[in-house]
């Protein structure tokens, strides 16, 4: 959630914005500049009647002022390792977060899956807790995670699914409709493999996004699908003794 901090310092943006400096705003307020210079300081106090003044002078309103300070609110790009053992210690906990990444409204979730809706709101108030949504009026959310969020790469969450989920997942024949599976292997610089990581970024980004296009459509018409991209240096281990030495020590 934003900090009072990140109220106040919107607001001294707002007034550079504006021309408005600490002198002419305390004329607006009825107040001495040092009453509005020690408000503004740090550990100072800015009550809720005074925020609605300031908008006055300012010519906003709290409410526009509110959507400024959501928007300035860095999101988060992972969790802490605490954060994730939290989250894959409970299986229905870990489902609602993955069905929240995916933007799953709370009727959905709970249609689909044995969750009442009473646990679906519990475990929907741990992911406020946690940080990873802003649960809203009626169940409703938004997420507070970038769109470049991903899981610890060695954090229990990755180590869970490696663990529990990978040879479920590559287990089938990838041969329905829409399905695929590829093993390319080659070398590549080192400035090409970046640049190539970022091309499946997005591609990554294009699948999230046509998610939520087809969120749209009628049940009837969608099947879940689920996407895996890896790229790593990376030798398969049973081939690491056929290895020349001198080729091991570049």
């Amino acid at each position: 959630m934003p900090s009072t901090q990140t109220l106040v310092d919107l607001i001294k943006a707002e007034l550079k914005i504006a021309g408005l400096s600490y002198a002419q705003l305390a004329a607006e307020l009825g107040l001495s500049e040092s009453s509005v210079k020690r408000m503004f300081a740090s550990g100072g106090e800015m009550p809720l009647s005074r925020v609605d003044e300031i908008c006055r002078a300012l010519k906003t309103d709290f409410a526009e002022l509110s959507r400024k300070v959501a928007a300035a609110e860095p999101l988060r790009r992972e969790l802490t390792l605490a954060q994730e053992k939290a989250v894959v210690a409970d299986a229905k906990l870990l489902l609602m977060a993955i069905c929240c990444l995916s933007q799953w409204t709370f009727e959905q979730i709970v249609a689909s899956y044995v969750i009442s809706e009473a646990e679906a709101t519990r475990y929907l108030a741990q992911l406020d807790r946690l940080g990873i949504i802003e649960l809203r009026p009626l169940n409703r959310y938004k997420l507070q995670v970038a769109k470049t969020f991903r899981w610890r790469p060695q954090g229990p969450v990755m180590n869970f699914f490696r663990e529990s989920v990978m040879l479920d997942f590559f287990s089938g024949g990838f041969d329905g409709d829409g399905d695929l599976l590829m093993l390319v292997h080659g070398q590549l610089s080192p400035a090409m493999a970046r640049e190539l990581a970022a091309r499946l970024q997005q591609v990554a980004e294009d699948f999230a996004r046509q998610h939520l296009l087809d969120q749209k459509l009628p049940e009837a018409e969608k099947r879940p699908y689920t996407l895996v991209l890896g790229m790593r240096s990376w030798l398969f281990e049973h081939f690491r003794h056929l290895q020349r030495a001198a080729k091991m020590r570049r």
